[in-house]
């Protein structure tokens, strides 16, 4: 065979694979068409501002992941309108792996149900997860003040109040939000919600009795209970947290499946090459295993969760099924 045949049969193969691949092939371009991935910084949006933990925790990685890829991983904040101007943004971003997404369980499974149409990303369509990275158990606690110590307590004491208790959440359609309606549901519970912006006004006027009960995470909220300025009533999980044992789960208190975390995962634009997604897979389970991301993690009370891109397609499909039935069950609208 010449050289020009042999030239003409490898081009009607590519051709032939090209067609068969259809799409997936194109995508594949421009990531080869550089060398091997990654020859150029890659950029990781986030939709938190700067000093935000979610941050704190996407750079500690993105140093991991850029020592272990040989290149630099570059965060990019783009906070605002509940996750959307970052969701749009990433979904835009072309899909050769050097503009990717860290998100937490807000805007991803819970704005499916909270806006419907309005949302302009479709979580499971428009992004290719990459990897989980994090995730941790929310709490219920009260005010020192409220005679009650655990669930059937509180059960008990609310409806005793004709049903006239409130509950601050740190914004309407905020996983601490979501939990408590989920919880209400599990227990015939009737409540107030008052929405505040942002987790720490919650814990400051619940402290301060403005506010009986609510839902949050362990980072901020641990400390306090430890130090006895709120009481810990319950986990939100399917176990009980190893850090705080003597708190039990809301099964063990007679409320099943009242489940919650908080979590982050990573994701690329839809249609990223695979091979990219398992370089990137690879880089978070070697950053996210070492000890100075777990032991950043412990302080929030939190932990590493590391999985493959179908682990993390597979929660966020549940999540989002579990948290859109809440959002309609009770009603929740966002005007």
């Amino acid at each position: 065979m010449t050289r020009n045949e042999s030239r003409r049969s490898f081009l009607r193969r590519t051709a032939a694979l090209a067609v068969a691949g259809g799409a997936p092939a194109l995508a594949l371009r421009p990531a080869l068409a550089e060398g091997a991935y990654p020859s150029r910084p890659i950029k990781v949006l986030i939709g938190t501002p700067p000093g935000d933990s979610l941050d704190g925790y996407m750079r500690l990685l993105a140093e991991g992941m850029g020592r272990h890829l040989g290149q630099a991983i570059v965060v990019d904040n783009k906070p605002g309108a509940h996750g959307m101007i970052v969701g749009g943004a990433a979904k835009a971003a072309t899909p050769d792996g050097y503009t990717v997404l860290a998100s937490s369980g807000g805007p991803m499974s819970i704005n499916p149900g909270l806006y419907k149409e309005r949302l302009n990303y479709d979580p499971l369509k428009d992004f290719a997860p990459i990897a989980p990275v994090l995730r941790g158990p929310i709490f219920l606690y009260c005010n020192n003040d409220v005679p009650v110590h655990n669930l059937k307590e509180m059960v008990a004491w609310v409806k005793q109040q004709g049903n006239k208790v409130s509950y601050g959440s740190g914004g309407t359609g905020t996983t601490q939000h979501l939990t408590m309606e989920l919880l209400k549901r599990a227990t015939g519970m009737q409540m107030t919600h008052v929405p505040y912006r942002g987790s720490p006004m919650v814990l400051s006027d619940v402290m301060g009795g403005q506010i009986p009960f609510a839902f949050d995470a362990g980072g901020s909220l641990l400390p306090q209970a430890r130090a006895g300025k709120v009481r810990l009533l319950g986990v939100a999980a399917a176990k009980r947290y190893p850090g705080m044992p003597d708190v039990p789960t809301l099964a063990e208190q007679g409320a099943p499946g009242v489940e919650a975390v908080v979590w982050m995962g990573m994701f690329a634009p839809a249609g990223t090459p695979a091979p990219v997604i398992a370089r990137l897979n690879e880089a978070v389970l070697k950053s996210a295993s070492t000890p100075e991301f777990a032991k950043k993690l412990e302080h929030a009370a939190s932990d590493v969760w590391t999985g493959s891109p179908d682990d993390l397609r597979k929660f966020l499909t549940a999540d989002i099924q579990k948290w859109t039935a809440v959002i309609q069950s009770a009603g929740i609208k966002i005007e």
